[in-house]
């Protein structure tokens, strides 16, 4: 078994916007000591990144997958979803720490039974949301007694667009379109149900300026189970600019293409542009009673795209990655232990003192400067 220590080797397979991005945070970190980057293609900016090194790697390849686990202290998937399972299934068989930034809810429950037959540690969904705002969820609601509701809600958004969608790309087409066609979750009079993709669509407006926001799967994570029957309300929806939701429903309900989802990445991915001037929103709002008083809690930061180390990553890249490698940090200090490790059970005082934990999310945090 592989233990935290404060010098580690870690796999990240996925060499891919946000996987880059990861290799690139670490090269500022202490406790990373080389990065080993797996992919069918090598990354344009590995030039930039000393610490870093590029294995060819299928991970449809079992072989080839187990010796490259093999050969770190940690892995983390920046992976499609669908190759989470099979990379998880080569960190348990060789006891290795496993971290992905899934939100396919399907794959973390596989992951999370994985868990129960390795002495590693498994860190499903970091990253943003899930990741994050679930750590920040769950700080907000065990602040109060007798929590009424916890609403998060997270949008990755460009400054601008002329679209009828009023969206660019940003992060993985693939799952993006998985978020919104699978089922969500949420507590409802402190009981879990099922949530509809695209529904439960509601207006707010953060700095005077007006949002929709909607179900989608995934951001909840694992704070169904962890806060039912202690929260009466708990829900997670993704922020767009108003409009944007109708426009998904008719293609991928009218139209009927959430049965054909290669097809639908095919045709944004060609023709929907890439954005790196974006703005990632993370709002979480809790209402419950302190000392016999109701009382409103909240988190509310803006992250802007920036400059890291003389690359421009997008704003989606940024809290992602930060995340991510935010949880790797406190692996490596021996904050996280065996098993499997919900985002909520880390302490946000905790995240924060890591160097890009705090660099990022700290309260009121501009990302327009540089970290």
């Amino acid at each position: 078994m592989n233990n935290p220590t404060s010098s580690l080797k870690i796999g990240i397979i996925g060499a891919g916007k946000v996987g880059a991005t990861i290799a690139l945070l670490l090269e500022e970190c202490a406790f990373c000591s080389h990065v080993l980057l797996g992919d069918l293609r090598e990354p344009v900016l590995l030039g930039s990144l000393p610490k870093a090194t590029f294995r060819a790697l299928d991970v449809k390849d079992a072989a080839a997958l187990r010796s490259f686990v093999a050969e770190c202290d940690a892995i983390l998937s920046a992976s499609p979803y669908y190759l989470n399972q099979a990379i998880a299934a080569a960190c348990a068989a060789k006891d290795v720490a496993y971290f992905d930034l899934t939100e396919d809810v399907v794959t973390t429950r596989q992951v999370r039974e994985l868990a129960t037959k390795s002495r590693a540690t498994f860190v499903p969904q970091c990253g943003l949301a899930p990741g994050a705002i679930n750590i920040i969820g769950g700080a907000l609601a065990r602040q109060l007694h007798d929590v009424r509701t916890v609403e998060m809600r997270v949008g990755a958004l460009p400054l601008s667009a002329g679209n009828q969608m009023k969206y660019y790309l940003s992060w993985s087409t693939a799952g993006l379109i998985n978020e919104y066609c699978q089922p969500g979750e949420a507590l409802y009079d402190g009981k879990p149900m099922a949530t509809f993709p695209l529904d439960g669509c509601e207006r707010l407006t953060i700095d005077g300026i007006e949002y929709e926001a909607f179900n989608t799967s995934g951001g909840v994570a694992t704070m169904c189970e962890t806060f039912a029957g202690k929260v009466r309300g708990l829900s997670y929806k993704t922020l767009r600019y108003p409009g944007h939701r109708d426009l998904m429903k008719f293609l991928l309900e009218d139209l009927q293409l959430s049965h054909r989802r290669e097809l639908l990445t095919q045709i944004f991915d060609q023709e929907v542009p890439l954005t790196f001037d974006d703005v990632v929103i993370v709002y979480v709002n809790v209402i419950g009673h302190d000392a016999g008083r109701l009382v409103q809690s909240s988190y509310i930061n803006k992250i802007y795209s920036t400059e890291v180390r003389g690359q421009r990553l997008s704003a989606i890249q940024l809290s992602t990655a930060a995340g991510a490698v935010a949880m790797l940090e406190l692996y490596s200090g021996r904050q996280i232990g065996p098993g499997f490790v919900a985002q909520e059970s880390v302490p946000f005082a905790s995240f924060l003192s890591t160097r890009w934990g705090g660099r990022v999310y700290a309260p009121q945090n501009d990302a327009r400067k540089a970290p």
